[in-house]
């Protein structure tokens, strides 16, 4: 790493927490700033998530979930996935999480992306993977999950363009595998 990227680099001269819970952890950090601006700064930590795009034998549809989230009070359709465990390996996450939600389990299953949703402000890495055909291997042990069904890929970006994906693993996911397969010839 180059002296002037560290040189623009935020230093925390120390962090505390304001309130923990299994869920979320309220900091305070003491930054100095690279323009010498010294101020506490809050910070949101949030354990890890995995989730997974669950494409169907044929390539032809995803596995999604039309739920309610009320902390925003908005209805859409997402992957399914879930909070990493402690000593969980995402994709044994993901892996996990198809099973609980939907009854499937997929055939194949990679890594596509990890990321931070809300860099700056809040700490969760969320990891999102591809899982490709899918066996029925019986019900879904998850019942406070939405109702999942088999979606046309095809009706995504509609779905995308009228506002009824807005979680931003599903975005990421679904956009991830719709732009790597999109010069893909499906039949």
């Amino acid at each position: 790493m180059s002296d002037s990227v560290e040189a623009d680099a935020w230093q925390v001269l120390g962090e505390r927490a304001i309130y923990e819970s299994k869920w979320v952890t309220l900091g305070a950090a003491d930054v100095v700033l690279p323009s010498g601006q010294h101020f506490e700064h809050h910070t949101v930590t949030m354990p890890e998530a995995a989730m997974a795009v669950v494409i169907d034998d044929d390539e032809e549809h995803v596995l999604l979930s039309w739920r309610h989230r009320f902390v925003p009070d908005v209805w859409n359709y997402e992957l399914p996935g879930g909070l990493v465990e402690q000593g969980e390996d995402p994709e044994a996450t993901a892996i996990r999480e198809i099973i609980e939600e939907t009854g499937y389990r997929a055939r194949t299953i990679r890594r596509a992306v990890t990321f931070e949703p809300m860099i700056g402000m809040v700490r969760s890495r969320h990891h999102v993977f591809v899982a490709r055909g899918a066996e029925r291997v019986g019900e879904p042990t998850e019942l406070d999950e939405g109702r999942f069904e088999w979606m046309p890929l095809a009706e995504v970006p509609r779905l995308i363009d009228e506002g009824k994906v807005v979680n931003s693993g599903t975005l990421i996911g679904l956009l991830h595998y719709l732009a790597l397969t999109a010069g893909e010839d499906r039949d």
